[in-house]
Formats: structure tokens, sequence, C-alpha cells
């Protein structure tokens, strides 16, 4: 890691929002749907597909539980009336959670129901290791039912992940796999890079051979390389897997993914609660504000 890098990583969570915010702006649609939209048109224009996430978690009360729900639900409606490549992202917590588990439940049972009507799909995120059990209990709940509709992420650093697979592998699996960016105690998750590395790998192999369906979450090429393996190891077709990125981190990588025939996801990241979004992203890889800086530095030389 390059001292830049260190630097970022260790003070990301105490710099002033503006800031943050200059760093992180190319890699957020905007604040509102509409913008999304507009960024999910142009992705899907350059063969791109997308997943659409109104951000904002750990909410206080179900008056917020309600706005995010119905966020949500506009959101699928608007895929639907734009005709656009994309799906949708959501987090247990915004839905409330912490609040009322059963009202929770009920909330991502409504929009998944949207979902199937729609012909559409829902990914019912990952957060922070204390929701984990609820959220892969949701996930157990409506994939029988909404089959091909729901799907779930685990993360590589947990160490229960490759347990939770094999758990849910009496019944239809649809994952996104990526490495975790939660700071969690080290009795719960890796710490070592090396280590994460190589469970993802383990982990993505594990879902290969239960069957399941892998958004493969990831802007390590070292980790697109073994995934490219495992997936000519199991003579897997291209409606069979995709890769996933997010917003605006290594357009180069992205361009390559397309080019070489994989379906490729695209994160659509809007609204007005991007603060910790951006701390998170930009503490798990530094490179993007290296990456802002540069472009800046860029313009500024052409401009003298």
């Amino acid at each position: 890691m390059s001292l830049f890098n260190f630097l970022v990583s260790k003070t990301i969570m105490h710099v002033p929002g503006p800031i943050v915010g200059f760093f992180a702006k190319g890699y957020i649609a905007g604040d509102d749907l509409s913008a999304a939209v507009k960024t999910t048109k142009d992705l899907n224009s350059k063969g791109m597909v997308a997943t659409i996430d109104i951000l904002g978690e750990f909410i206080k009360t179900k008056e917020e539980a309600g706005f995010f729900k119905q966020q949500c639900l506009d959101i699928l409606k608007g895929i639907d009336k734009e005709g656009l490549d994309a799906n949708l992202s959501l987090k247990p917590t915004q839905l409330g959670l912490e609040l009322d588990k059963a009202f929770a439940f009920e909330n991502i049972r409504e929009i998944v129901t949207l979902a199937a009507s729609l012909n559409n799909f829902v990914r019912i995120d990952m957060e922070d290791h204390p929701c984990t059990d609820d959220t892969l209990e949701f996930f157990r709940n409506l994939r029988e039912e909404f089959e091909g509709h729901v799907g779930v992420v685990v993360q590589s650093y947990l160490r229960r992940t490759l347990d939770d697979i094999e758990a849910l592998s009496d019944g239809p699996l649809n994952f996104r796999l990526c490495k975790g960016i939660y700071n969690e105690p080290r009795k719960v998750a890796f710490k070592d890079m090396a280590i994460i590395n190589r469970s993802f790998v383990k982990c993505l192999e594990k879902m290969f051979e239960k069957k399941a369906y892998v958004g493969i979450a990831t802007h390590d090429e070292k980790l697109v390389f073994e995934a490219d393996q495992l997936i000519r190891k199991f003579g897997l077709k291209r409606e069979e897997y995709e890769y996933q990125m997010l917003l605006g981190v290594d357009p180069e990588l992205r361009d390559l993914l397309v080019e070489q025939g994989h379906k490729l996801r695209i994160y659509v990241p809007y609204g007005k609660k991007w603060l910790p979004y951006s701390r998170r992203r930009l503490k798990e890889n530094p490179s993007i504000a290296q990456h802002a800086l540069r472009q800046m530095l860029g313009m500024k030389s052409k401009s003298v």
C-alpha cells in the first residue's frame, strides 16, 4: 500500500464531509432517482447492466422506513417505465430491521412482490455482522416463493461464510459475493487481506459447485483472474454468472470485462445519505481518492 493510500484509509472517517464529497462525487449518481436513471441509461448504452440503490441505512423511525420503502418501489417502477436493464439493491436496516424484524420483513416482501410482478429482481444487501442471521433468514423465507426474483449478499471476510453457503444450499441460490467493508471484530472477520482473498475464491468455488448464480463483486484483478479460471473449470455460460463493480471504480477493468464478453453489473447509488457510504468506500479503496486527485491536478495543469 502506498503512503497516500495508507493515510486515506487511516484518516477518512475523520475527514470533513465536503472534502469526502469532492473525492467521492464520481462514484454516486446524484441526489435523486432521475440522476440514477440517467446514469443507468448511459451504462446500458455501453453494454453494461446496473443495480440501483437509494443510499441510507440504520434508520431510527418507522416513518423513515416508509420513505425508503417507497423509494425502492419507485425505483422498480422507474426501471420498468424507462425500459432499463437494471435491478434493485436494498439494505434491511433502511427498511426497519433494527426497529422491528417482522416489520422490516414485510416491507422487503412488498418490494420483492412488486419486483416479481414486473419480472425484475431485488438484491438484499449484507450489512455489519449483527444483521447477518436476519438477512440470510429473509432471503431463505423469500427465495422459494419468488425464485429468480430475489438474492442476497455474502462477504468473504466473515469467518462464517463458507458455512452459510452450505446451510443455504437446500434451496435456490443467488448470491452477490464481495469481500466486505464494515469494520468487524477479529472474532467474526478475517483481517489479513491474503486470507480474505483466498476465502473469496473458496466461497466462489463452493457457490459454483452448488449451482448458484453469483454476482462476482470485485475490482481486484487477481480475483477476476481466479474467478475466470473457475468459470472455465465449471464450463459456465454467460447467463449463469455476472461480474459486478462499483460506479466509477477502475473503468479500464470494467471495459475489459465487457470486451471479453462477460455480463457486468454496475452498482449505481444515489441519494442525500452519501457520506457514510462514501467514507466506507474510500477506506476500503483509497485509490478512489488518488484517482480523483490526479484528475484534479491534471485539469489544473491543462488550464495553466
